[in-house]
C-alpha cells in the first residue's frame, strides 16, 4: 500500500454463503474507492445498484440517553479507510509517549491488522497492537481494531477497555467506524476526542454526529491531504465536526484538546 495499491481483498472461501455475499460487497466498494482515489483523473463513475447499508444499530442499539461523565480520562477515537494507513502512521508518529491512550478502527482484512500495527509500533514513540477484548486503554498506547471484528469502547468505573465482537456488516464494514463512535459516544461522551480520517463511503459520519451530541471534540481531516475525501465529507455535512484540518495538525491539535 505504501507504493500505491489503494487496498486490499481477500479471496474468497468457497462454501461459506456469508463469506461470498460479504466478498461481494467489499470488492465492489474496493473498485469503488479505486476509481474516486487521488492516484489519477477519472471519469465520474456511475452508480451501482448495491446491498443496503446497516447502521450501528445492529451491533450497538442506540442513543440510549447521555453518556457517563463520571471520569476525567481522556480517550481518542480515530476512523480510517482508503489512504488510511500512511494517514495513521503520520499521526501516530507525531504522537509524545504520555498521550492519552488511543482506539483506532482502519478498514483492513483479518490477516493484514497485526503485522500493520506491529510495523507502527516499530516505528512510533507510542505502543501500537492489535487490540484483544477485554485490552485496557492506556495512556502511550493506541489499539487498533482487528480487521473483521468490530470493536466497542466499554467503560468500568474509571477504566476503559475494548470490546472485540462479531456481527454484521455495518455501514458495509466489519470493523466499522460507527460502532467505535457510538460506543465513545455513549461511554465517554465529553471526555473523548474523535477523529475521522481519509475514507471512501459515509461510515463513521453518522458516529461522529452522536460523539459530538454528547460533547466529544470532533476533528475531520481536510479534502486536500486526503486520499478520497468521502468519509471526513459526510462527517462534515451532518454538522457534527468541530474542526477541519489538515493531516500534519491533526496530532497536535488533539494533544491540545486533551490536554484542555
Amino acid at each position: 500500500m505504501e507504493y500505491g495499491a489503494v487496498d486490499i481483498i481477500l479471496k474468497p472461501k468457497l462454501g461459506t454463503r456469508q463469506f461470498l455475499e460479504e466478498s461481494r460487497i467489499r470488492v465492489v466498494d474496493a473498485v469503488k474507492a479505486a476509481a474516486r482515489a487521488k492516484m489519477k483523473k477519472l471519469a465520474p463513475i456511475a452508480p451501482l445498484k448495491v446491498a443496503p447499508k446497516l447502521s450501528a444499530d445492529a451491533v450497538l442499539p442506540g442513543p440510549t440517553g447521555k453518556a457517563m461523565f463520571q471520569t476525567t480520562e481522556k480517550v481518542v477515537a480515530v476512523g480510517a479507510s482508503t489512504g488510511g494507513t500512511e494517514a495513521l502512521r503520520e499521526f501516530l508518529e507525531a504522537m509524545p509517549q504520555n498521550c492519552p491512550g488511543i482506539v483506532i478502527v482502519q478498514h483492513m482484512p483479518e490477516q493484514f491488522t497485526a503485522a500493520f500495527a506491529k510495523r507502527l509500533d516499530g516505528i512510533c514513540r507510542i505502543t501500537v497492537k492489535e487490540a484483544q477484548d477485554n485490552d485496557t486503554i492506556l495512556r502511550g498506547q493506541a489499539l487498533i481494531a482487528p480487521g473483521n471484528r468490530h470493536m466497542l469502547l466499554k467503560r468500568s468505573g474509571a477504566r476503559y477497555f475494548v470490546e472485540v465482537k462479531d456481527g454484521p456488516l455495518v455501514r458495509r464494514h466489519r470493523p466499522s467506524v460507527d460502532v467505535l463512535f457510538r460506543s465513545a459516544a455513549r461511554y465517554a461522551g465529553k471526555n473523548a476526542v474523535g477523529v475521522i480520517m481519509t475514507g471512501m463511503g459515509d461510515d463513521g459520519a453518522a458516529g461522529m454526529q452522536e460523539m459530538h451530541e454528547t460533547g466529544a471534540y470532533t476533528i475531520a481531516q481536510d479534502e486536500a491531504s486526503c486520499v478520497v475525501f468521502g468519509m471526513p465529507q459526510e462527517a462534515i455535512k451532518l454538522g457534527g465536526v468541530d474542526k477541519v484540518m489538515s493531516l500534519g495538525h491533526i496530532a497536535q491539535e488533539v494533544v491540545r484538546a486533551c490536554a484542555n
